[in-house]
């Protein structure tokens, strides 16, 4: 491409399109003038990005496009609907539609953790094989219940916040491959199990679940979510139905995404728990209370807010008009 030539060629066109486009006020036919030129511009950066000839120039006719579309769209939506829709919507919405694979793993998980704990209970000489008698008398009465309140209960909150989100953004990137998660999985329900299984060969099964579940309820049910909404990324390239694998593929990772930004926020929550009620002096049955209610409001707002969104067509996904990389217009940029 003669690159002089062009930009002779189109040069009124990006000049008028970047006075259309600095206008507060349009007439009709001014409006009609600027999203003709709009798409015109489109194909022209389209043109100086496959010759690669005019960095420069592509990245002027990309701000130009820029702005004109700010026109051509008008206003953003404020940023607190934004959030209010990704609460009430986008989110619930993208985790009712993974429910049944979060239910399988969830069962699978539980199922496991009680097969390992019984086996680690029933089976002559394992618990014994698996540490050393003075390694599990330090672990059932001292580590465990140490370990939730060694640290001053912010660092800990935000110690566990980091170690969770580690977890599920693990479960979520390498669920694709379905290997690494599953093994992922394996190796923290294992490790719960063996705990589990001393604790209660002590006697002291009551600090155990006193100590785990008012946060791990919650903690626990976002990390199978996370595993759950990884492994549909792997069916999305199995059997993609009647879209091709690239754009399965980009679906689901975009409500994987939406999971993702929804489940830190919750990730906060149990972390808060874990913090500040588990290690707290409130008797047993007060923290296993506080850590259901939290669990509860969970699943009720999941439940409530999912269904509705389900109702309306949302899956978590993106607008149509946000999918950039399947608008042509948009791709050519």
């Amino acid at each position: 491409m003669d690159l002089d030539t062009f930009v002779l060629e189109h040069r009124d066109d990006w000049d008028r399109l970047d006075e259309l486009s600095r206008r507060s006020r349009l007439t009709g036919a001014e409006a009609d003038e600027l999203v003709d030129l709009y798409q015109r511009v489109g194909t022209h950066v389209a043109a100086v990005k496959g010759s690669r000839s005019d960095a420069a120039l592509e990245a002027r006719l990309s701000a130009l496009l820029v702005r004109s579309r700010s026109v051509i769209a008008g206003t953003s939506t404020p940023a607190i609907q934004t959030i209010a829709r990704f609460i009430t919507v986008s989110f619930p919405a993208a985790v009712w539609r993974v429910r049944w694979w979060w239910l399988v793993v969830f069962l699978l998980c539980v199922g496991l953790w009680a097969l390992l704990t019984l086996r680690v209970m029933n089976v002559p000489g394992l618990a014994e094989s698996l540490l050393p008698a003075e390694a599990v008398k330090d672990l059932v009465e001292y580590d465990f219940e140490m370990y939730y309140k060694e640290n001053p209960a912010a660092e800990f909150a935000l110690l566990i916040l980091l170690n969770n989100a580690l977890v599920c953004a693990n479960c979520m990137i390498t669920g694709i491959t379905v290997l690494p998660t599953v093994a992922l999985l394996y190796r923290t329900v294992e490790n719960v199990a063996v705990i589990c299984a001393y604790m209660i060969l002590a006697g002291r099964a009551d600090v155990f679940w006193g100590l785990l579940l008012p946060h791990g309820l919650l903690e626990l049910t976002i990390v199978f979510l996370s595993a759950a909404a990884g492994l549909r990324m792997a069916w999305a390239w199995i059997a993609p139905g009647t879209r091709t694998r690239g754009r399965a593929l980009a679906s689901e990772g975009r409500t994987l995404g939406t999971i993702a930004i929804g489940a830190a926020g919750w990730l906060g929550i149990s972390a808060l728990v874990e913090g500040f009620v588990t290690p707290s002096v409130l008797p047993a049955w007060a923290r296993l209370t506080i850590g259901s209610l939290v669990l509860l409001a969970f699943l009720v707002y999941v439940v409530w807010f999912g269904r509705r969104a389900a109702a309306m067509g949302e899956t978590g996904d993106l607008a149509v008009g946000e999918r950039s990389a399947e608008a042509p217009t948009e791709a050519a940029l």
